[in-house]
């Protein structure tokens, strides 16, 4: 189809959205980030926690849920609607995800209102949970493509954007709850719901950028004065294209999902119980007031180093290679646990230094996974193979958490950094398992590759060979 056909389509089609000649690629990013930032408040639910335990007088695991919901929707919707995202172009799958995340917020401010917990818990978790998977993966392939020279960096800079959401979100969110009397000991749920309706409507706005900014590089479009076949290559990466159907049948597809998997377990257990570690392993005699901004600092600090480690480490993998920068991640990463394990709570600077690293290497893991797939399974269909390899965050979300509370839950009766020695010896031997998984990557079989000539009749799911012997 030409540009001029394509104008003639659908307003959210891919044909569509084909960009002119002379378009600014650094147009993308924005528009990404117009996303990113949006479905970022996902980190930033903590905040309406105690507001909704006592506005709703509900218990502190039933606060929890929509969150948790959230975070296993974003995995599931991100597999299952991935190739579709691939398929129906950026704009279409912006768009969804815009109309999901709002109408979230929407259910939820209702469900407050009405005092209909339930509606909340399906509103932000099950409806917004799947605006999050399918936002998170929307503008990847696009990003990749229009930066083939700097894939790192830039799903770096989108996916920091996810990773730094909550920093907006967070005292955004809490200057209303307070305005509005929801905050304090009887918190007003009608000012909650309050907070929902317009945080709603706001992101309704501002994710609106990003779905009517976006375009897709023509075929035969190259960033300038690059040329693939001068570009430096390595053994990972391929100049074939895998489809997502064929992609979960290699072992290359599974030896990164344990990457991440674990990659993202170590990390989110320190993430999910930052401020109690902190105080666990510091607080001692230390004033119960002061010491509590010391440990929400400490917290803040982390989520600082998730955030710029998914632009630094990311943009760093271009230079030495995705899997050499996943060798730093987890192998550099275990030895930072054991760090801690032996010093426990002798040098609260060394700590902290360890625990940032720790964060950085975390965010930088989402945000280099989509250009290791790059490298691996070529632009075909990425986006769809990313979202398939969410699923490792869903898993992951649940593991770290469960690891880290059920083992301090155990040891109540023992104080300080005793509580958390089991905890961080399993997350050594995670990195430990990641590593070696990372170790095993070989470059994918060429049986898996699309055909260069393959047209509307290829059937996803069979192998190019396959598909041969039954034409």
């Amino acid at each position: 189809m030409t540009v001029t056909d394509g104008h003639r389509a659908g307003f959210l089609t891919r044909e569509r959205i084909i960009a002119r000649p002379g378009w600014s690629r650094w147009l993308i990013p924005p528009a990404a980030l117009a996303v990113h930032l949006s479905i970022g408040q996902a980190y930033a639910w903590s905040v309406f926690k105690t507001p909704l335990e006592k506005g709703l007088n509900i218990s502190g695991v039933a606060s929890s849920l929509p969150f948790q919901l959230g975070i296993v929707m974003l995995g599931l919707s991100a597999a299952v609607f991935g190739t579709r995202v691939d398929r129906n172009g950026p704009r279409w799958a912006m768009l969804v995800s815009s109309i999901c995340f709002v109408t979230g917020f929407l259910i939820s401010a209702l469900g407050v209102w009405t005092r209909q917990y339930w509606l909340v818990v399906l509103g932000y978790g099950a409806v917004g949970g799947i605006g999050l998977g399918i936002g998170y993966i929307s503008p990847v392939s696009t990003l990749i493509k229009w930066f083939p020279d700097r894939p790192g960096m830039a799903t770096g800079i989108a996916i920091m954007g996810f990773g730094g959401g909550a920093l907006i979100a967070s005292p955004w969110s809490a200057s209303m709850l307070a305005a509005f009397g929801a905050s304090g000991n009887t918190p007003d749920p009608d000012g909650i719901a309050l907070t929902f309706l317009i945080m709603g409507l706001a992101y309704a706005v501002f994710m609106s950028v990003g779905w009517l900014l976006i375009r897709v590089p023509a075929d035969d479009w190259r960033p300038a004065g690059w040329d693939p076949a001068t570009q430096k290559t390595g053994k990972l990466i391929t100049t074939g294209g895998v489809s997502a159907a064929n992609a979960i049948k290699t072992p290359q597809f599974w030896l990164l999902w344990v990457v991440l998997c674990f990659n993202v377990t170590a990390g989110i257990g320190i993430l999910e119980k930052a401020a109690p570690i902190f105080t666990d392993f510091f607080g001692g005699s230390n004033p119960a007031a002061s010491f509590a901004a010391a440990a929400a600092g400490f917290a803040a600090l982390l989520s600082l180093a998730n955030m710029f480690g998914r632009f630094v480490w990311s943009t760093t993998s271009d230079l030495i290679g995705r899997k050499n920068i996943y060798r730093m991640y987890l192998g550099v990463g275990a030895i930072l646990y054991l760090v801690i394990e032996l010093m426990t709570n002798s040098n609260k600077v060394l700590f902290l230094i360890c625990a940032m690293l720790i964060l950085s290497f975390y965010g930088a893991g989402f945000a280099t996974a989509p250009a290791y797939l790059r490298d691996l399974f070529g632009t075909y269909q990425v986006g769809a193979i990313h979202g398939r390899l969410l699923t490792a965050w869903s898993v992951a979300g649940v593991l770290g958490p469960m690891i880290v509370n059920a083992i301090a839950d155990a040891h109540k009766g023992e104080a300080g950094p005793a509580r958390y020695t089991t905890s961080f010896i399993i997350m050594i031997v995670l990195l430990v398992v990641g590593f070696v998984a990372n170790e095993l990557i070989r470059p994918v079989d060429p049986k898996w590759h699309e055909e260069a000539d393959a047209g509307p009749d290829r059937r996803p799911g069979v192998r190019p060979d396959e598909q041969e012997a039954t034409r």
